[in-house]
């Protein structure tokens, strides 16, 4: 038990390093949270700060996700709990500490590239459908907030499809992160619903003080 809350430990840790905080200030010299939308996440990096910051925020958001499920996959053997709950808990874990990350003060992002570090582990398959369908969407209308609220919502009903009773704990924990990444994309929800939400390709102007 102690090793099992130890990995959920160490996966909210994983998730909390702000990589596009961190990036930013890096590259740029600046805190991402107060230009854009205030977002640490790939999108709000790229309107920001440009493509190369953009890039390994959304390689180290996607990692951290990977390596709470691998760190969780390694552990499970020494305990004594369903190993498919170990690697899904780990995973969550890093979800939430990307979302409310220890160290922005419970601050964070909104989850989609962490869960989706998460997901191509746990169910590679669903995972892909759920990743075409967020290009389909965001390639259609440029909103990548709506590809993410849809591919959420759809990694389910792909893990369902493709799993069946087999993987009910993943299909349980999509649903879940898939409610963590609507009530993240809420601001998001209501730009869209009245025509303010940038486009993919949009680019913020930085004017430092």
């Amino acid at each position: 038990m102690l090793l099992f809350l130890l990995c959920l430990i160490g996966g909210y840790l994983l998730g909390s390093f702000p990589t596009g905080y961190v990036t930013s200030k890096i590259l740029k010299d600046i805190d991402i949270r107060k230009f854009g939308s205030g977002n640490i996440g790939f999108t709000n990096v790229l309107r920001v700060t440009g493509t190369i910051p953009a890039l390994i925020t959304l390689a180290g958001d996607i990692g951290k996700g990977v390596a709470s499920v691998y760190m969780g996959s390694f552990f499970s053997p020494f305990i004594s709990t369903d190993p498919y709950l170990v690697k899904g808990l780990s995973g969550l874990t890093s979800i939430v500490g990307h979302n409310w990350s220890l160290f922005l003060k419970f601050k964070g992002g909104k989850g989609v590239a962490t869960s989706a570090g998460v997901f191509l582990l746990l169910t590679p398959l669903p995972f892909l459908f759920s990743l075409l369908t967020m290009g389909a969407v965001v390639g259609f209308t440029r909103y990548v907030s709506l590809g993410s609220i849809i591919a959420a919502i759809s990694l389910p009903f792909f893990i369902w499809i493709h799993s069946g009773n087999q993987l009910i704990t993943y299909l349980l924990l999509s649903v879940l992160t898939a409610g963590i990444i609507i009530i993240k994309h809420r601001s998001n929800l209501i730009r869209l619903f009245s025509g303010k939400e940038r486009k993919l390709g949009q680019r913020v102007k930085i004017k430092k003080e």
